[in-house]
């Protein structure tokens, strides 16, 4: 059966409401949500009514919601250009908003995503913050970039504007949301954040993803010498908030995101020694005596016929007798060298865990700092070109907890700044040997004249961005070092202009109809859109065929999709491409008449234009 290609995102309501469908049927009717019935379901303990409750409310937090629901219209043009090594590489670079990005996502990597990492604007009153038009869609976005005039001039969100923490809120909403959909259901999240915003992330964080999925608040230490001019306190920290999209109950769960343990260190083993040669390898000692005082626990152990080793007075031992025996046997107490001293237990490090369990607090020495970061950008670029960059080790700290090194899981950030996470993730896979892919997403906004960046020819971001990972892949020189660069553009499909007199109506609907795609369309940009809006990877295969009909074939591991922009086609014609009922064949609508249309449309998943 003949059906049209999608031309806009997909509506990410309906997988919300195809949840609640799965759960509560009784309650979903006719693809609506019987309140009323929901609500006498259950009892008044579980329902939440009135003015009273709690939550986050701020206004303009219907623009959250609604900029969510939006559809998305524009599209990613491939930019081969600014790639490098478009043909071998499976990490997609993406220049432009990332909330119309978020939503063209949506199709493929819905639950596909393991770890995203963002560093989004602190909300400092200096920081730029992303102006949102939800009535115009990114309209504003395309006439800004002018698809480029400048780029993107951003406005400051000063504590003088009255909806100062509001608008910070309503950017940042409807990205989670739509993030969190991307994420797989062993998936995490890492933001980082300072003090401004920090408790009004946690709260729209607890409402989007769950508070009982909350993993932790970490402390960065951000800087190593103290501010002395500071008004109160020299701030030397910023956080990074962990989400999961679905936290684990115990180990023994098989659904929900695990944790990694970090390597334990040369420091760390060399505390474990075999000076009595113990067959079992190195072993340190540990404590044989109780914290509190049990008199069953108070007995002398027994070191040779002769020779008893009781407690110091008032102590005792930690384990029973016949458990003290028992270890003994085994040669898992330690009496001292010459077999006299108070015991200990012998703990050997082939049986202890083979990992360190992450604390809360990342100390600089551990994972770097500002500074640090500084030096890694101005020694890749020669000079200081980036005002706030992430240290390396501290996305590759994050990267390694959450990802493993031989799944091929992908990794997200849709504000890349300057493309730490990018260079953080190809240096883990040079370390490790891992294929861990990544996508990031910038804003082109516009560099500052007088800024050293713009000075040295970088006028957006997203350039710097580019270029950080070009200069970053050579330095690393192994695994996959490149990147698909991809453009946020208008779409190909043309605008349906509102028209009121009948005459130009009928002009309208009949230019739609014979051209439905803008003047002059470039064909594999076409191919590009109907690949992402059709639900395709962005590092699926496409390839142009010449013959009978010329063909783009995009092929996406078991799926196929056929696009051709001849104006004529026959059921002969598409019967020799031997399609399997998983692949999609498309077609201007205008190039098969009406019989043509029936019987094309037997052949198999007929698409049009």
């Amino acid at each position: 059966m003949k059906k049209s290609v999608s031309k806009t995102s997909e509506q990410v309501l309906n997988s919300q409401l195809d949840a609640l469908r799965a759960v509560f049927p009784q309650f979903v009717k006719e693809d609506t949500i019987d309140f009323d019935a929901l609500k006498a379901f259950f009892d008044e303990q579980h329902v939440s009514s009135g003015m009273e409750k709690y939550g986050l409310n701020w206004a303009g937090k219907s623009n959250a919601f609604r900029a969510f629901r939006t559809l998305a219209t524009g599209t990613l043009t491939p930019q081969p250009e600014e790639s490098k090594e478009w043909d071998k590489t499976e990490n997609v670079f993406i220049e432009g908003d990332n909330l119309e990005v978020l939503k063209l996502l949506q199709k493929h990597y819905r639950e596909k995503i393991k770890m995203i990492y963002i560093d989004p604007p602190y909300n400092t009153g200096k920081d730029f913050v992303y102006k949102d038009n939800f009535t115009q869609g990114v309209a504003d976005y395309y006439e800004q970039t002018g698809q480029t005039q400048g780029g993107v001039k951003m406005m400051a969100n000063t504590e003088k504007n009255g909806r100062y923490h509001s608008d910070w809120l309503t950017m940042m909403y409807p990205r989670l949301f739509l993030a969190k959909n991307l994420l797989r259901e062993d998936g995490v999240i890492f933001i980082s954040i300072d003090d401004n915003e920090v408790h009004n992330l946690r709260l729209i964080m607890d409402e989007i993803f769950g508070e009982e999925n909350f993993v932790a608040q970490i402390i960065w230490q951000k800087k190593y010498s103290p501010q002395n001019d500071a008004t109160y306190f020299s701030e030397m920290h910023d956080y990074i908030i962990c989400y999961a999209k679905l936290v684990k109950e115990n180990k023994n769960t098989s659904i929900g995101f695990d944790l990694n343990l970090l390597e334990r260190t040369e420091e760390q083993n060399a505390r474990y020694t075999n000076s009595d040669n113990d067959p079992r390898g190195p072993w340190k000692s540990s404590d044989m005596l109780a914290k509190t005082y049990a008199k069953i626990y108070d007995y002398p152990i027994m070191i040779s016929s002769e020779k008893y080793i009781h407690p110091p007075v008032g102590r005792c031992w930690r384990f029973s007798r016949e458990k003290v025996e028992e270890l003994i046997r085994d040669g898992r107490v330690y009496f001292g060298k010459n077999g006299d001293s108070i015991p200990s237990l012998k703990r050997f490090l082939s049986e202890v865990q083979q990992g360190i369990v992450p604390s809360t607090i990342f100390f600089r020495d551990e994972v770097g700092d500002n500074q640090e970061a500084t030096v890694e950008l101005k020694n890749i670029f020669d000079g200081i070109i980036f005002d706030t960059p992430k240290p390396v080790r501290l996305i590759k700290r994050l990267i390694s907890l959450s990802t493993t090194n031989n799944k091929n899981e992908i990794i997200l950030d849709f504000f890349a700044g300057s493309g730490t996470t990018a260079h953080a993730v190809m240096d883990l896979n040079a370390e490790d040997g891992g294929n861990r892919k990544w996508i990031c997403v910038q804003l082109p906004e516009t560099t500052d004249e007088e800024s050293e960046a713009y000075k040295a020819g970088y006028k957006t971001i997203a350039e710097i961005s580019r270029e950080r990972i070009r200069r970053a892949g050579e330095k690393i020189g192994k695994g996959d070092v490149g990147f698909k660069s991809y453009k946020l553009s208008a779409s190909n499909y043309r605008v349906w202009n509102t028209v009121t007199d009948e005459e130009t109506l009928l002009e309208q609907s009949k230019l739609f109809v014979e051209h439905p795609l803008v003047d002059e369309y470039d064909e594999r940009s076409v191919v590009f859109e109907i690949l992402v809006k059709e639900g395709f990877d962005l590092n699926a295969s496409v390839v142009q065929e010449k013959g009978d009909l010329s063909l783009w074939v995009v092929t996406d591991g078991d799926k196929k999709l056929v696009v051709t922009f001849a104006k004529k086609v026959t059921k002969e014609q598409v019967e020799k491409l031997k399609l399997s009922a998983s692949d999609t064949f498309v077609c201007f609508d205008s190039a098969l008449d009406d019989t043509g249309k029936v019987n094309v449309g037997r052949v198999g998943n007929v698409k049009t234009i």
